[in-house]
């Protein structure tokens, strides 16, 4: 197996793997994943080369970050990076029938949101115990936007709780050594401008829309960051699925069942890479990599043999009339930067 290329996120000092390893789904975000494929899984990743771990506590509320922590507990802490997120606490449910609308089989705990400093602070300690760790690398702002919120009138007051409370805790943590980089998670563009109008942030790792399906992030958001010097983590390289998989009816785009008008595009995205000898999730491994503000991917997994995968494709070679082809037939933007 080659060894993967590393980068620095933004200007924190942290070096990565660009390949990392996204932990949503050993919460069992689609389906159930049992402790010893998630073990193996993990193992995969670590043999692969991977030394940059994603969780939550919403992944499988503290499923994810119980399992990621297990195996890294073994492994040696200078050699990996993690990170993890603040802005929901999880408090014990009550019965035994306990259910979850995003995650298959999560463990008995409810959540509520709290972006103020006593919330993020608990938060963060909660965490350490379920990784079974005395710090994490990156403490992200999760899930704070319209797509979780539904209103607007909501996601004000999370960024006003944030930026008068919350905002002090995640700058001590930081200023103690505890945590060495702030970041939010994004689900949508427009938000990154709403962090960095009042808070210096670190990185963000954008779940959508930068892949070979979405680039609107390229108007604005990016460029911003990369002036501001806040680096980027893409957290979808797969957009939820369809990359991965290719166009099948079922296929998954943005977390819900890709439409007719997806389904066709990736068709014609996975027609062109097979002309250039090129698997698609190996073009969509590596797309995202090529612009200079990104600085990893953390794809996600849940068998071992998708980790090994994503391993030696994200390194194969592709050539560079792919990338013109992709934009000569408009299925890639022209100012999307690629070799």
């Amino acid at each position: 197996m080659p060894q993967l290329p590393t980068s620095e996120i933004g200007r924190t000092g942290i070096t990565v793997t660009q390949l990392g390893f996204g932990g949503a789904p050993l919460g069992e975000l689609f389906e159930r994943v049992s402790s010893r494929q998630s073990t193996e899984t993990l193992e995969t990743a670590w043999e692969s080369g991977i030394r940059y771990y994603d969780t939550a506590p919403f992944y499988g509320h503290g499923k994810s970050e119980h399992r990621t922590g297990h195996f890294l507990q073994d492994m040696p802490r200078k050699e990996f990076a993690l990170s993890t997120k603040v802005g929901r606490v999880l408090t014990p449910a009550t019965g035994d029938d306990f259910t979850s609308e995003f995650w298959d089989h999560p463990l008995p705990f409810n959540f509520y949101y709290d972006y103020g400093y006593d919330g993020i602070m608990r938060s963060y300690e909660q965490s350490l115990h379920r990784l079974g760790m005395n710090r994490v690398d990156m403490l992200m702002i999760h899930d704070l936007d319209i797509w979780f919120n539904e209103k607007e009138d909501r996601v004000r007051a999370w960024l006003n709780q944030l930026f008068t409370s919350g905002w002090r805790a995640l700058e001590e943590l930081k200023s103690t050594g505890a945590i060495r980089g702030i970041g939010a998670g994004i689900n949508e563009t427009g938000m990154i401008p709403r962090f960095a109008d009042y808070v210096d942030l670190d990185c963000c790792i954008v779940a959508m829309p930068y892949n070979l399906l979405d680039q609107e992030t390229l108007d604005s958001e990016f460029p911003m960051c990369e002036k501001a010097g806040i680096g980027i983590i893409v957290g979808a390289p797969f957009a939820s699925g369809i990359l991965a998989t290719g166009a099948k009816e079922g296929a998954y785009y943005k977390y819900a069942p890709a439409t007719r008008e997806i389904l066709d595009r990736t068709t014609k995205i996975e027609a062109t890479c097979e002309r250039h000898g090129v698997p698609l999730i190996a073009a969509a491994l590596q797309f995202p990599l090529h612009h200079p503000v990104v600085n990893a991917i953390i794809p996600g997994a849940f068998i071992p043999d998708h980790v090994s995968s994503n391993a030696e494709k994200s390194v194969q070679n592709i050539p560079i009339d792919l990338w013109a082809e992709l934009k000569q037939e408009g299925l890639i933007r022209e100012d999307s930067p690629t070799p």
